[in-house]
């Protein structure tokens, strides 16, 4: 029996470890990148890697060969939105989308946000039909139909809370900063080693066609988690300003993990 060929689009802090576990699993797996130069490197670390670029003109570098004899693919192209910079996330993704059905790309991962929901929704699963409040959030929650809405495609998708794990933990960049906001919103974590565990058993499971909030199901404040954890490593914590009772804040929590896919986190928040 031939190996499921797996293509991961964006081979990075998340990207590359996923790719190294789905090949001890037995799958044939590639990777794009969008720097030649980082392609190179992982080539000669051994991973099969193409250069691709997405551009508002369509879709630049190898992608036919990246694409080719592909089973599912898994989309890790973060929107980019952050510094305001204008750019047409939407138009990018459908460049991309056209890609992926000339190549006869049947199944898709796409991994998402949980900022494709609002602070005003409060407590959120699957079943809330997102608000987002952010060009980020709007761009990817379009994202997120186009690929769910395609014909030829059997699509799932992942909405990721916040990512740490390995030398990734915000509390570092927050330790010593004062006077910061929204003190009692409740945290939307999770840790590398369960976006790697969910995303792998989507595939093992063939549980396509779903959505899925990818969050820790716990949720302490952003004051009691980043100070714990801040002492822990042994930084000044961070404060926050005085409550403002009349403030909603999301938490975000999921009911197909278990449903769908009958899945227990490994890691617990710290």
């Amino acid at each position: 029996m031939s190996k499921t060929t797996i293509a991961i689009a964006g081979l990075g802090w998340l990207g590359l470890p996923l790719a190294q576990k789905l090949s001890t699993l037995g799958y044939s797996v590639k990777g794009s990148v969008t720097q030649l130069e980082k392609a190179a490197s992982l080539q000669q670390q051994g991973f099969n890697v193409f250069p691709v670029m997405l551009t508002e003109t369509g879709v630049q570098g190898s992608i036919a060969a990246f694409l080719k004899d592909v089973s599912i693919l898994i989309i890790m192209i973060p929107p980019g939105l952050r510094g305001n910079t204008g750019s047409d996330y939407v138009l990018k993704m459908a460049h991309f989308l056209e890609a992926i059905e000339q190549q006869k790309v049947e199944k898709v991962i796409f991994v998402s946000s949980t900022s494709v929901y609002g602070d005003a929704q409060g407590m959120v699963t699957e079943k809330e039909l997102p608000q987002p409040e952010t060009e980020a959030g709007k761009q990817l929650l379009q994202v997120e139909q186009l690929f769910f809405n395609a014909p030829f495609l059997q699509s799932s998708i992942v909405r990721f809370g916040g990512l740490y794990g390995g030398a990734r933990q915000p509390a570092r960049y927050l330790a010593g900063r004062t006077n910061l906001s929204n003190g009692d919103a409740p945290v939307n974590l999770i840790h590398r080693e369960d976006c790697l565990g969910i995303l792998t058993e989507i595939i093992k499971q063939n549980a396509f066609g779903h959505l899925f909030n990818a969050v820790s199901p716990e949720h302490p404040t952003k004051r009691n988690y980043y100070t714990a954890i801040a002492k822990g490593l042994g930084l000044e914590p961070p404060s926050y300003q005085t409550l403002n009772e009349e403030l909603q804040f999301k938490q975000v929590d999921s009911v197909n993990l278990e449903v769908v896919l009958n899945y227990s986190f490994s890691k617990t928040l710290g």
